[in-house]
This record gives C-alpha cells, sequence and structure tokens, in this order.
C-alpha cells in the first residue's frame, strides 16, 4: 500500500502539476537530436569544428546548446555551406567529449512568397573522357526532359540504372556510395547550367542511437531550392529530413588532436511537457526535472525506454506462471527473449529462437558422450551458440533475409541455459515434458513481447517511472498467492464434480 501511495502521488504531482502527457503524441513534430564529439588531445591549442542545422523552409531551430567543459565556443558562418560551431582551448591532453544539443520543430508560418536568390553557377572543370562521358549524358537527358524537375528525375535514373562499361559508370566508378552518386549527379546538374548543391542532413524517423548522415541533392528553379532524394531506402512516406550543411566538406574536423569520431542519436522529444514544467516558478519543480530521466543524454534515455519495460513484461510473467500456471525454461528468460524478439520480429524471432535451441540441444546430447564436467560443458554450449547464431545470421543474409541480421542480440548465455536446462528435463522427465516447456517458453515470450511494446506502455514507463513501485507492489502480492492455478482447476476438473 505504501509503495502504491508514494507512485500515484508523483504521478499525479506530474500529471497536473507539470502537465506531462498521459499518451504518447504519434503526430508530434518536435525532435531532439544530440551529437557527441570525442577526439584525443595532443597536449598542446585544440580547435574542433563542426557543422550546426539551420532554419530551413520546413523545420525550425528552436533551441540549441552546448556542453564543453573548458572550452571556448563561436561560431564562424561559411557561405553556402553552412554554420560551423568552433570549440577552442588553449591547452588539452587525452580524450575530449564535447556535446552539442538542438531541439527542432517544424515550422509554423512558412513564407510561401519568399524567393531564394540566384545562386552563382559553377560548372565543373572536366577533361578528356570525363568530359565526354557528361556531355553524353547531360545530351540524353535533356532530350527526355522538358523542365529541370524533370531533368533532376531522369538524370538520377540513369545514374542508378549505370552498367559496366557505360559513361555513368565510367563517372560513377566501381560500386559507388550514395554520397558519390550525389556529388556526380550535382556536377552533371551544374554541367547543364543548373544550380544543384550536396545536401547532407539527417532523417528525424525511427528513432536511433547512432543515426547516420544521408545525402540527397538540391536544385534551383523557379526561385527555389527544391530538395531530391537519391536512395530509395529513404524515400518513406511521412518522412522528415533535417537539412544539417551544404557541400562536400566533412562534418568535423580538429586541430591539435587525433582520432576524431562523433555519434549522433535523435528521438522525439516531450518538449511541450519539459517546457511548462521548467516554467515553475519553484526552484524545486525545476529541479525534479533536471534530476528525471530527461535530463540524461540521449543515448542514456534511448538505453531506458528499453530496461523500464523488463519490469512490467516481469510481472505479466509471473501472472503466467503462478496464476496461469505456464511452464517455461527458468524464471525469467521468455522476458529476455522477448526483448530479442523486439528487433527480430515476432515470426522470425520464433523461428530464429526454434532453429537456435534445436541445433544447440543436438550437439549438447553429443557432449554428454564424452562425460564433460559442468563448467567446461557448459563453456562449450556457449561456444557451440555463438558459432550457430554467427552461421544462421550469414545464411539468412544470404538467402535475402534481412531479418536474420538482428539474430545476434538474442542473450546468448540466457540460450546456453535453455539447452542445457531442456537437455536435464529431457532426461530426467522425458522429451513430452521438454518440449512442453519449450512451447510454454515461446508462447510466454510472444505475449511478453506484445505487451513490452506498446506504445503506451513504453511511453508510461518512461514518462512516469514511479509507477514501477505500483508493478512492485503488485508483484509482492503476488507472492504471497497460495490458491489454485488456472491449469489447475483444468487439469482436476473431474475432481471438482
Amino acid at each position: 500500500g505504501s509503495l502504491t501511495a508514494v507512485a500515484l502521488a508523483f504521478f499525479f504531482y506530474k500529471v497536473f502539476i507539470f502537465g506531462f502527457p498521459l499518451k504518447p503524441d504519434a503526430r508530434t513534430d518536435i525532435w531532439r537530436v544530440e551529437v557527441r564529439l570525442q577526439f584525443e588531445a595532443n597536449g598542446g591549442p585544440v580547435k574542433a569544428r563542426m557543422f550546426l542545422p539551420q532554419r530551413t523552409g520546413i523545420l525550425t531551430v528552436l533551441d540549441q546548446s552546448f556542453v564543453s567543459p573548458g572550452y571556448g565556443i563561436t561560431t564562424d558562418p561559411e557561405r553556402s555551406i553552412g554554420i560551423r560551431a568552433v570549440y577552442s582551448i588553449r591547452e588539452a591532453k587525452g580524450v575530449q567529449t564535447l556535446y552539442y544539443r538542438t531541439v527542432v520543430q517544424s515550422a509554423r508560418f512558412r513564407d510561401e512568397g519568399a524567393r531564394d536568390p540566384r545562386p552563382q553557377l559553377q560548372p565543373p572543370v572536366l577533361k578528356g573522357p570525363q568530359l565526354a562521358a557528361a556531355e553524353a549524358i547531360v545530351k540524353t537527358v535533356q532530350q527526355q526532359s522538358s523542365d529541370e524537375a524533370t531533368f533532376a528525375a531522369l538524370l538520377i535514373k540513369r545514374l542508378r540504372q549505370a552498367q559496366s562499361g557505360d559513361e555513368a559508370n565510367f563517372l560513377l566508378g566501381h560500386l559507388p556510395s550514395n554520397h558519390r552518386l550525389v556529388t556526380v549527379a550535382v556536377q552533371l546538374m551544374q554541367f547543364a547550367g543548373i544550380p544543384a548543391r550536396v545536401v547532407n542532413g539527417l532523417a528525424l524517423a525511427p528513432e536511433r542511437r547512432n543515426a547516420q548522415f544521408h545525402h540527397w541533392l538540391e536544385y534551383y528553379a523557379d526561385g527555389r531550392w527544391h530538395p531530391v532524394h537519391v536512395s530509395e531506402a529513404v524515400q518513406q512516406p511521412g518522412q522528415t529530413y533535417l537539412p544539417w550543411w551544404r557541400g562536400n566538406a566533412p562534418f568535423a574536423d580538429v586541430s591539435g588532436g587525433q582520432q576524431l569520431s562523433f555519434n549522433i542519436a535523435t528521438r522525439h522529444s516531450y518538449e511541450f511537457a519539459l517546457r511548462s514544467a521548467l516554467a515553475q516558478e519553484q526552484a524545486l519543480e525545476r529541479r525534479l526535472v533536471e534530476f528525471s530521466l530527461f535530463g540524461l543524454p540521449l543515448q542514456a534515455q534511448l538505453l531506458f525506454r528499453t530496461i523500464l519495460v523488463i519490469p512490467v513484461g516481469i510481472l505479466f510473467l509471473v501472472v503466467l506462471r503462478n496464476v496461469v500456471g505456464l511452464k517455461t525454461f527458468g524464471t525469467f528468460m521468455p522476458v529476455l527473449i522477448a526483448l530479442g524478439f523486439r528487433e527480430t520480429g515476432l515470426l522470425w524471432g520464433c523461428i530464429f529462437f526454434s532453429v537456435l535451441v534445436g541445433l544447440g540441444l543436438a550437439i549438447r546430447f553429443y557432449l554428454e558422450r564424452l562425460k564433460l564436467l559442468v563448467v567446461p560443458r557448459l563453456a562449450a554450449i556457449v561456444i557451440v551458440v555463438i558459432l550457430l547464431l554467427a552461421t544462421l545470421t550469414v545464411l539468412s543474409f544470404r538467402l535475402g533475409f534481412e531479418r536474420g541480421l538482428s539474430i545476434g542480440i538474442f542473450p546468448i548465455v540466457i540460450m546456453t541455459w535453455t539447452i542445457e536446462r531442456m537437455t536435464v528435463v529431457w532426461e530426467e522427465r522425458g522429451a513430452a515434458e521438454a518440449f512442453q516447456q519449450a512451447a510454454g517458453s515461446i508462447v510466454a515470450g510472444a505475449l511478453c513481447y506484445f505487451l513490452m511494446n506498446l506504445v503506451v506502455v513504453k511511453h508510461l514507463a518512461f514518462v512516469f517511472p514511479e509507477m514501477l513501485l505500483v508493478v512492485l507492489a503488485a508483484t509482492l502480492l503476488l507472492g504471497r498467492y497460495t490458491g489454485y492455478r488456472l491449469s489447475e482447476l483444468w487439469r482436476f476438473k473431474v475432481l471438482g464434480r
């Protein structure tokens, strides 16, 4: 009762005082982006530069902050490319970590009448075979197009369908990357007299801990810049892209340091709820928000979005075992398997799980003949499970099943103990009991997967983590339950009559 009272007190306070939403807003257009810049300083002066996102016709940068202890920060605008943040310090040595965070929102008011000034055209310098190839491609596309839009679409199609030995393949090279394809397309459009430029930006969906930059092109026509995405993989309905900088310059560079790396995380933001909380006059309330999960780095927030739903799955598993009477291998193994299903999908997860356990079981019976001790036997099974994971991943990828690439997140140690436990049950109680517990484990994992994957559950668990005290209270109550299980009522229904 005390746990429930404390949890409900925090819950109602956050709902009615802070204004935290009870339901996830699926149509929210506010995003938080965090960049972590890391490098090894040499011990002297250091200057690190990084491009910053800018306001566009679609998105607006609401807020941005820099976390860089000891560093001075200035901005360096570069015409037609973007704005760079410059981190500088007189002396630094060892690993340096700098953070940049920004909040972006869809622009509420877009000036449809505004026009961008026509840029100065700078045709690329091409000579010899490159010039001949460019002239052949541009001439063909110009004959088939009627304006800049159709020219850009046909040019992209021509480059993507490049065949070995033709002009497009000569300009692109062997196995061209998406960035290379965009760069060549921009050069050919400028060669045809159409202003164009390379755009580097982020896709704001889905949420990612390690987001990668996408590359596309923009061409100038009718007083505006028009985007054209080259890769079909990123052309998703309703997808929003945040342009970051233009041109072929690297995203970040450093002088006075080495081994530069960066990591980018993106997620939906509860910015309106946080703003209403931070706007409170009491300093205590502001501190409560700052010391909540929202005050963590985005990497940690995305991690806790997964961790905080585990107790909900565990409570559900307790109900299945103690109230329903479902038999499973291990106590919490189905919940961990459910986490694997979140990446592979339910159908493929069940298939991979069954194949792994089946093959591992066959090898475990072979090891039984060798009369090994317990620890070496378990070590051997761990090695076998890892080899099976690698083999299944390669085979599924070669067969065209991309879901197989996610099989590596299956808990290896849990799979090992599942195989070991199934072998023991098989030997002590027979194959029927072993398969019954295996089927129960898959069913429980599937049910936990459906519960833990609900958007409302993930939202409430992250925004109101104090409600886990209610989950704890319910678990303690179920721990005192000594009544009949539903499966026992069915089993002894004849005696009940």
